[in-house]
């Protein structure tokens, strides 16, 4: 009898259709051997990506396009890329939105989508991939959060608490696999200049022209997942916001986080 042929390694990222999802597809094909599994709902910005990527780096590049915000999706999306005889080495867990408005205004579909996709889908992705890392003795796993998650934030009062989740979760998840030889990073980016600002309405915020660039955060995020760091704030004007929301009273800290989201008033 024929055994089955042992799964190829690949890194899985999701939300790889724009922003810091794209540029980490882009560093990843350059300087890395491994297929890579880009995941979004946008199949032409996939397919696009996915192309240049084969045709640049010689990369295998597979594409699924997948709504994470669904209940179920992760397993449907963890089923497909061992259907593509491939077994994840490094799982970049990138997808996720936000919205500013006060949460007694949001429509509750829009908080169940966000708490689906930012929180449970994270989850299930690293439930999923962890036995088989265990299996091999090592892997890799980035969590994208966001300074939003070290404290309160008026007007991103969901996605705040999301985001707190992910880097909670994240460093617990880094000290139980620490002896499996399993790299578990929580990258917090400040304001980036992707399209996640269109989609939170956020234009017209201070924090909006503080913005970093995608590649600085996805080149910041890779090389602390490689050097085993298990938190990464990036960009230079937030590495200091950790060490203000340790130093300063609860409730300034929350003021300035409204502060920054707080969207001018539009000319009537």
């Amino acid at each position: 009898m024929q055994g089955s042929a042992t799964p190829s390694l690949a890194t899985v990222i999701t939300g790889a259709s724009s922003g810091i999802g794209e540029a980490l597809a882009r560093q990843m094909a350059r300087d890395e051997r491994q297929a890579l599994v880009l995941v979004a709902r946008s199949a032409d910005k996939l397919e696009a990506l996915a192309s240049e990527l084969r045709q640049a780096h010689g990369r295998q590049v597979e594409v699924i396009v997948l709504d994470l915000e669904q209940p179920g999706a992760a397993g449907r999306l963890l089923a497909r890329v061992a259907a593509l005889g491939l077994a994840v080495d490094t799982l970049v867990n990138n997808a996720g939105f936000g919205l500013n408005d006060s949460f007694a205004d949001m429509a509750p579909d829009r908080i169940q989508g966000m708490m689906q996709l930012n929180m449970v889908a994270l989850t299930e992705l690293c439930h999923g991939v962890l036995p088989g890392m265990r299996a091999r003795g090592f892997g890799r796993i980035m969590n994208v959060a966001s300074v939003a998650g070290f404290q309160a934030c008026p007007r991103f009062a969901v996605y705040g608490a999301t985001k707190s989740y992910v880097l909670m979760f994240s460093e617990a998840l880094a000290a139980e696999e620490n002896g499996n030889g399993i790299r578990i990073t929580a990258v917090c980016p400040g304001a980036t200049d992707t399209a996640f600002h269109s989609v939170a309405g956020n234009h017209g915020t201070l924090a909006a022209r503080l913005m970093d660039s995608p590649e600085t955060v996805a080149r910041s995020g890779l090389r602390a997942l490689n050097r085993g760091r298990r938190v990464i704030v990036t960009g230079l004007l937030n590495k200091p916001l950790p060490l203000f929301v340790r130093l300063l009273p609860r409730a300034v800290v929350t003021w300035m986080a409204g502060v920054l989201v707080k969207r001018e008033k539009q000319p009537a």
